[in-house]
């Protein structure tokens, strides 16, 4: 596979400027950012929640993860849950499974980005494959999700 059709649609329409580079094959965003030799906090991972009001997605570091109840409280819905993969399979036809790029704009889904993705000088995402990562420049990535909603919604796992 390569990089997905919306995905480079969406990013030509915008002018969007990014390399992209290979990787070996993965199959978590931790060992993408092992793999492609990029720290995990510039790698931008997608999570797809839903409720009855349908999917949202959440943009945060790859070393992250979701706080259900504060990512519910800013958008204001109650009953998200992580989305199943036969669902985020039908809405991202065009990528491989677990490989989602973090720009559900793109597919015309609500899109949320934590802050603390913005404090990277470089941010790394993936093509909708698990051998192709897009490399954009932190005014790149800002400029791309500057009409997205933003808010600290992520926290490091528990050990």
């Amino acid at each position: 596979m390569s990089i997905a059709s919306h995905l480079t649609s969406y990013l030509d329409r915008r002018g969007a400027r990014y390399e992209v580079s290979t990787h070996g094959r993965s199959h978590s965003s931790l060992e993408t950012a092992r793999c492609a030799n990029v720290s995990p906090g510039q790698l931008a991972k997608s999570v797809i929640l839903e409720d009855e009001g349908g999917c949202v997605m959440a943009v945060l570091p790859a070393d992250k993860m979701v706080m259900l109840g504060e990512f519910s409280r800013f958008v204001g819905r109650r009953r998200l849950k992580l989305a199943g993969e036969a669902r985020i399979a039908e809405l991202f036809d065009d990528c491989d499974p677990g490989a989602i790029p973090p720009v559900g704009m793109a597919w015309g889904m609500p899109t949320i980005v934590d802050d603390e993705l913005e404090t990277n000088g470089v941010v790394y995402m993936e093509g909708g494959d698990h051998e192709r990562l897009l490399r954009m420049s932190h005014a790149q990535f800002h400029a791309l999700m500057r009409a997205q909603p933003h808010g600290s919604f992520s926290k490091n796992p528990e050990l």
